[in-house]
C-alpha cells in the first residue's frame, strides 16, 4: 500500500495536540466538555472547604438534640409508669393496708395517752399547789391569836425592847408568806369582809363607814382567814346632799 498523500488541507500532527477529540491541558475548552476524569467542566466555581465542615457540624447537633430529646422523653414516660405502676401495688397490697390501719390506731393510742398524762400533771401541779397554801394558811391561822396580843401590846405601849424586834420580824415573815391585814378605820363597810358588833348613826357620814377596830382582819392570798370585827356609822338622813348645798349655794 502507499502512504496517503499529505497535502495543504490535511490535518497538522503538530498543532492537534487533543487525543481523541478531546483537548489536552493547557487548552481553553468550552463549558460541558468532558473530562479526562469522567468529570464536567461547568465552569462553576467549587465551594470553599469549611462550609462543607460546617453544614456537616450543624447536623450532626441537631441529630444529638433530637435523641437527648428522645431520650428524655422515653425516661419520664419509664418513670411515670413505674410510679404508677408501685403505687397499684402498694394499694392493692393487704398486708400493707393492715399495717398502715395499726399505726394509725398506734398513734392515736399514744396521742390520747400523751394529752391524759399532761392533763394529770397539770391537775397533780394544781392540787399540790392548793394543798401548800391550805397548809400555810392554816399555820398563819393558828398565829392570828399571837398577833392580836402584839397589837395589844403595841396600843398600850408595851412593845419595846427585844420583844418588839421579835413581833416584826414575826409580822414580817408572815407577811412574805401571803399573810395581809386589813380593816381600817374609814373604810366602807362591807359585810362579806367585816363583822359589824356596834352601829350608830351620824350627820357626818353618807353611808355605812367603819369608824371603830376591834379585831383586825386577815386575808391569805384570795382567802379570808378572818373578817374584821369593826363599828359602822350609818347616816341619819339629816346630812343635806351634795347637789342641794350647792343649788341652796347658787341661790344665796
Amino acid at each position: 500500500m502507499q502512504d496517503p498523500d499529505v497535502g495543504p488541507d490535511a490535518p497538522d500532527s503538530s498543532t492537534d495536540s487533543s487525543v481523541g477529540g478531546v483537548p489536552t491541558s493547557g487548552q481553553d475548552t468550552p463549558p460541558g466538555t468532558p473530562q479526562a476524569d469522567g468529570a464536567t467542566d461547568d465552569a462553576v466555581d467549587p465551594a470553599p472547604e469549611g462550609l462543607d465542615g460546617l453544614e456537616g457540624e450543624a447536623r450532626a447537633a441537631a441529630a444529638a438534640a433530637g435523641a437527648s430529646a428522645a431520650a428524655s422523653t422515653t425516661t419520664d414516660a419509664g418513670d411515670a409508669t413505674a410510679s404508677t405502676a408501685a403505687d397499684d401495688t402498694a394499694g392493692a397490697d393487704p398486708a400493707l393496708e393492715r399495717l398502715r390501719a395499726e399505726l394509725a390506731e398506734r398513734t392515736a393510742d399514744l396521742q390520747r395517752v400523751s394529752a391524759e398524762f399532761a392533763n394529770y400533771r397539770r391537775r397533780t401541779e394544781r392540787e399540790r399547789e392548793s394543798t401548800v397554801a391550805a397548809a400555810k394558811a392554816a399555820v398563819a391561822g393558828e398565829l392570828l391569836t399571837v398577833l392580836d396580843d402584839v397589837e395589844r401590846a403595841q396600843s398600850h405601849g408595851d412593845l419595846t425592847g427585844p420583844f418588839k424586834v421579835v413581833a416584826d420580824r414575826l409580822i414580817e415573815t408572815l407577811q412574805r408568806a401571803g399573810l395581809t391585814p386589813f380593816g381600817a378605820e374609814g373604810d366602807a363597810f362591807d359585810p362579806s369582809v367585816h363583822e359589824a358588833v356596834a352601829h350608830e348613826t351620824s350627820p357626818e357620814v353618807s353611808g355605812p363607814t367603819v369608824t371603830t377596830v376591834m379585831r383586825r382582819g386577815y386575808r391569805f392570798g384570795d382567802r379570808v382567814l378572818r373578817a374584821a370585827m369593826v363599828g359602822v356609822t350609818d347616816s341619819d338622813g339629816s346630812a343635806p346632799s351634795e347637789p342641794s348645798q350647792t343649788a341652796d349655794a347658787g341661790t344665796s
